[in-house]
């Protein structure tokens, strides 16, 4: 096989380590990014509506419903041992509490240094180890590594469980304060003990963290004359980069073009609808449903670059949010076929909060998106029409068997 792609395809078993989060969301050490939503309840609006509520905070029953938060707050004040206890800490632990009562593990608060840590990735450069996680369950799992980075080159794969961070348990730790001791200054060292499920064992491995630079786009000529493109997540750069490789790729006239979704964690929904509008020219992309009834419907967007070439489109466990509505509106028009593993299956929209006072930002589930034909695959992922592993034995001899099934596919060997 061509051996350019293997560099990114190392990662199809490394899977998984720092991050967002969905999806996107994936990019310091944190979640797979969160699919974000751009066109309703946009950080003004939201801003502009918590604003009203605690306009309406003065109202009795209002007062009557905080009574108990203040007389705990003013008695922590007075009568707490270690004193002067900070108050800061204690809003955002309010704030971060408030959100944990919901019960949704995408919804969730982040503080000032998180924040920013944590949507660096999107545009392109960020300090750390180099992996999306998903940091909702009890431990931090590993969703996808960075191609090059610290995290795939110490072979970490997916569904790692970081069950401790430098020799401390992670045990009851909450997710994003476990990917704080994670995140850190390029250059400095951290030793992750990890659990592998597959394998049933426990080992330390230790990364040193790097400035990380992340192409969002890449794309090249394998032989045959297949084109092959793979996106690393769905950024403010990404729609423009593609259509540059696009434009460069067919001007060699390919038979066919691979997309590559594996291990790409997702990103902003509005780059996700425009991505995806350059293979499909059918609408809808999506429906988005939201709590109270309302639906919106996103349309292909005219002119695509490639709505007419063979398609094949590479997907695995690390494939999540954006990068599954792309995926997820191919399969249902049939406009190309899924090859690779199930993928991750964040179905859910959330928009990003900035709060006010440089106190962080706040992440909340607004809705629900379904694929054209309706298909609901939060929790379920997109299941590919053909399902191809890849051993321990081929990351050894650095075959990919996906990517060899896509060229089989595309050149009518399958």
């Amino acid at each position: 096989m061509n051996s350019g792609p293997w560099k990114f395809i190392v990662l199809v078993l490394a899977i998984i380590i720092i991050i967002i989060g969905s999806f996107s969301g994936g990019f310091l050490v944190g979640q797979a990014f969160p699919l974000l939503n751009q066109t309703k309840n946009n950080d003004t609006t939201a801003t502009t509506i918590i604003n009203q509520q605690i306009s309406t905070s003065n109202s009795p029953e209002m007062d009557k419903l905080f009574e108990p938060f203040w007389e705990t707050w003013n008695y922590v004040l007075g009568q707490y041992v270690d004193q002067p206890v900070d108050q800061t800490v204690m809003m955002r632990g309010a704030i971060t509490g408030m959100l944990q009562s919901l019960g949704d593990p995408h919804t969730s608060y982040m503080d000032p240094e998180m924040f920013r840590q944590q949507n660096a990735p999107l545009q392109g450069e960020y300090e750390g180890i180099g992996a999306w996680v998903d940091v909702t369950g009890e431990f931090i799992i590993i969703i996808s590594p960075m191609p090059g980075s610290p995290a795939e080159e110490k072979g970490l794969k997916p569904d790692d469980q970081v069950i401790a961070v430098d020799g401390e348990d992670m045990t009851g730790i909450e997710g994003n304060l476990v990917l704080r001791r994670i995140l850190g200054e390029a250059g400095t060292d951290v030793t992750l003990t990890i659990f592998r499920s597959s394998s049933n064992e426990t080992f330390d491995v230790t990364i040193t963290r790097q400035k990380i630079t992340i192409p969002s786009v890449s794309g090249e000529m394998l032989d045959d004359n297949i084109a092959y493109v793979q996106l690393i997540n769905f950024g403010d750069k990404t729609h423009q980069d593609l259509r540059k490789i696009l434009k460069d790729l067919f001007k060699q006239k390919p038979v066919g073009l691979i997309l590559d979704l594996r291990n790409n964690g997702g990103g902003y929904l509005n780059t996700a609808i425009d991505v995806t509008s350059e293979f499909v020219k059918q609408s809808p992309i999506m429906y988005e449903d939201f709590g109270d009834g309302e639906r919106i419907t996103y349309k292909a967007k005219p002119n695509g670059m490639a709505t007419e070439i063979p398609l094949v489109v590479l997907i695995n466990e690390g494939t999540a949010s954006a990068s599954e509505i792309t995926a997820g509106a191919i399969q249902d028009y049939e406009r190309g076929v899924l090859v690779g593993k199930t993928s991750y299956g964040k179905g859910s929209v959330q928009n990003w909060v900035t709060l006010q006072n440089d106190q962080g930002a706040i992440r909340v589930t607004i809705a629900r998106w379904l694929t054209p034909n309706e298909r609901q695959i939060n929790k379920l992922g997109l299941t590919p029409d053909y399902i191809v592993e890849i051993t321990e034995e081929d990351v050894a001899a650095e075959k990919d068997t996906q990517l060899e099934k896509a060229i089989e596919i595309l050149l009518g060997k399958n």
